[in-house]
Parts: structure tokens; C-alpha cells; sequence
């Protein structure tokens, strides 16, 4: 499943309907990312997150097809905001859920890194003394995807 959307999700109530009457499922594994006061040593204030609506859903869920062929998942949940978030508010959700901990494990590490650099956002950070600046990609995310090639 894959949900984009402006509003503020609630992580425990996400996992709490993907496991509900489930008797299937033995391991749950859930990454949430939250905005920080830093990047790169500078001060952030806000995050804002562009992206285009239609071609977003249809990258992730190319990316959740993915994973699903791949590991064996009982669930798959991607939960991605955009517009401006304050800090702490989270950003992203990966939930998996399989029979046992290695598929769900690996299957979330993999959505990660994949969304890191295949999701079509682009990241604007506004500083504590109101300067906005655009993130760029980093290395470090595409050597983390390049693992899963």
C-alpha cells in the first residue's frame, strides 16, 4: 500500500490496523523518518517537500512491487508527506510484515534505500536565520541502494 499526503500520520495507528486480525504475520518491522534540527552540520528550521502528484504514487509503487517480489511480505506500507513540516513531524513510514524477522528486516532496508533515491521528492530546508536551501543527493544513499542491485 502506498499513501502520499500533506497531513501529520500516526505510526502506532498504522501498525495497529496492518496487524489487526492477523495471524499470519510474526514479525513486524517499521522505519519512521522525522524532520531534524541539522543536515550537514547546519541549523534547520523547516522542511518542505515537493513533489509531482500521479508520477510519486506510481514510482513507489513500483518500488513496493519491488520488494514484494523479492522478500515474502504479508504487508507492505509506505506512508510519504509532502508540503512544509516543522521539526520532529514525521516525514516518512516503511512497515513490513512477514512470517519471520529476516524477510521484514530486509524488505524495509530495502524500501529505504530505494525511496532515498528513486522517490521523486525534492527537499527544501529553511534555516534558523530563514535562508532556504535545496538538498542535494547524496553518495552515501546511492552506494546503500547500489547493494540491492
Amino acid at each position: 500500500m502506498v499513501i502520499v499526503q500533506h497531513d501529520i500520520f500516526d505510526t502506532g495507528e498504522i501498525l495497529r490496523k496492518a496487524v489487526e486480525n492477523r495471524t499470519d504475520i510474526g514479525a513486524v518491522v517499521t522505519f519512521t523518518g522525522l524532520v531534524r534540527d541539522f543536515n550537514e552540520g547546519a541549523a534547520v528550521r523547516t522542511l518542505t517537500l515537493e513533489h509531482y502528484p500521479g508520477m510519486t504514487e506510481r514510482e513507489l509503487e513500483k518500488i513496493e512491487t519491488e520488494a514484494r517480489s523479492r522478500w515474502d511480505l504479508q504487508e507492505c506500507i509506505l506512508v510519504h508527506r509532502y508540503g512544509k513540516m516543522e521539526l520532529a513531524e514525521p516525514i516518512v513510514l516503511v512497515l513490513t510484515a512477514s512470517k519471520h524477522r529476516q524477510d521484514a528486516f530486509e524488505a524495509a532496508q530495502f524500501l529505504m534505500d530505494w525511496l532515498k533515491t528513486k522517490a521523486p521528492f525534492w527537499k527544501l530546508e529553511a534555516g534558523e536565520d530563514g535562508t532556504e536551501d535545496w538538498v542535494s543527493e547524496r553518495q552515501s544513499d546511492h552506494t546503500a541502494a547500489d547493494r540491492w542491485k
